[in-house]
Formats: structure tokens, C-alpha cells, sequence
């Protein structure tokens, strides 16, 4: 466990610091840039930080539930999918960097809540950490859809990312069910959509 929690130190640092790596290419490579005005290049920008935020607090909840996960194809199934979030995590930091944005000043705050989240998720048992999942990349996946809509028309580099995103997003919860996630209770399920109403708020300016 100690030495868990030092490997855990040192990927809270990663995801903070900017030193994700994708080894998949970025989705945004392959499409040209078109120009954007300055009112588009900031809601763009806004969009896609509310993304990265989302991408820190999915680094901080699977390493914390892998933490408690009993089986070893549990932390197996949770650790392919950290690595998929780290790459998306590269692609929205890039191409926040491209709009001439910058990441949100309260990712330390929001990766540790979501550290804690993943914490009790872990300890009540792998089914019910994979039905964490499960909820949670469903509600990702219904966000990323609702960003597609609300990018820039001009704006096919984020709407790529985004797309992918969603897509590696949706294979995650679909995992998890299939590997026994439990239904988590509607109140719960209410509770985390509250709380990722106020970071996407949030996220958006600060």
C-alpha cells in the first residue's frame, strides 16, 4: 500500500503538472485548422478546459478505486482505462494550449474531490466501483455529445478530439458493465450530476 500511495503521489503530479503522455496520435493532427473569431477561439477554449478538468478528475478517481479494487482484473480493467484518460488528457491540454487558453486554475481542488469519491467507490466493493464507472462514463458521454453541439461550427480540430473522446468513453462504461458494475441508487446518480453541473460552471472561466 505504501508503495501504492507514492505511485499515486507521482501520477497526481503527472496529471497536474502537464506531463501526460498519448501514445495514440491526436485526432486533432489529421484535420486542418480554420480560422476562428475571437468570440468562438474563447468558448472554444472554455469547452475544452471544462474537458481537461474532466480528464483530471478521471485520473483521480481510477487511481483512487484501483487503490481498494480485490480483484486483479478489476485494477487491470481501471488501469486501461486511466491510460486512455491520460491520453485524452494530452489532447485537451494541447489543444487548449492551441486556443490560446489556458487549464483551470482549481484542478488541485477538483482532483483531490475526486480522489476522495474514488476512495469510498473502492472500499464499498468492486461491483459497486464498477458501477461508478458505468454512471460516470454514461454522464462523460452524454457531456462530450452536448459539447460536440455547442463547439464552433468552424471548430472540426476540438469537435475530433471530442469525438474520440466519446467514443473511448462509452467502450469504458460499457466494459465495466459487462464486467458486473452494479446500478448505483438514483440518489447518487442525481448527487454526481450536481457535482459535475458546478466543475463544467466553474471549469468554464476559472
Amino acid at each position: 500500500m505504501i508503495d501504492e500511495l507514492i505511485l499515486g503521489f507521482d501520477r497526481a503530479l503527472r496529471t497536474l503538472s502537464g506531463a501526460a503522455y498519448s501514445a495514440r496520435p491526436n485526432p486533432a493532427d489529421a484535420v486542418s485548422a480554420a480560422a476562428l473569431s475571437e468570440t468562438e477561439r474563447r468558448h472554444a477554449a472554455g469547452l475544452m478546459r471544462i474537458n481537461h478538468t474532466g480528464e483530471v478528475c478521471a485520473q483521480a478517481l481510477y487511481h483512487a478505486q484501483s487503490l481498494f479494487a480485490r480483484d486483479a482484473a478489476t485494477r487491470a480493467r481501471l488501469a486501461a482505462a486511466a491510460h486512455e484518460e491520460e491520453e485524452h488528457l494530452a489532447w485537451t491540454r494541447q489543444r487548449v494550449a492551441e486556443l490560446g487558453g489556458r487549464v483551470s486554475l482549481a484542478n488541485p481542488l477538483w482532483y483531490a474531490g475526486s480522489f476522495a469519491i474514488g476512495l469510498a467507490a473502492g472500499i464499498s466493493g468492486d461491483r459497486t466501483s464498477l458501477g461508478f464507472v458505468v454512471e460516470t462514463e454514461r454522464q462523460v458521454e452524454e457531456h462530450l455529445t452536448g459539447h460536440i453541439d455547442r463547439l464552433p461550427s468552424g471548430d472540426a480540430k476540438s469537435r475530433a478530439i471530442v469525438a474520440a473522446m466519446r467514443d473511448d468513453e462509452a467502450r469504458h462504461g460499457a466494459s465495466a458493465r459487462d464486467a458486473g458494475g452494479s446500478e448505483l441508487p438514483w440518489p447518487l446518480r442525481a448527487a454526481m450530476r450536481a457535482a459535475a453541473r458546478v466543475m463544467t460552471a466553474t471549469a468554464y472561466h476559472v
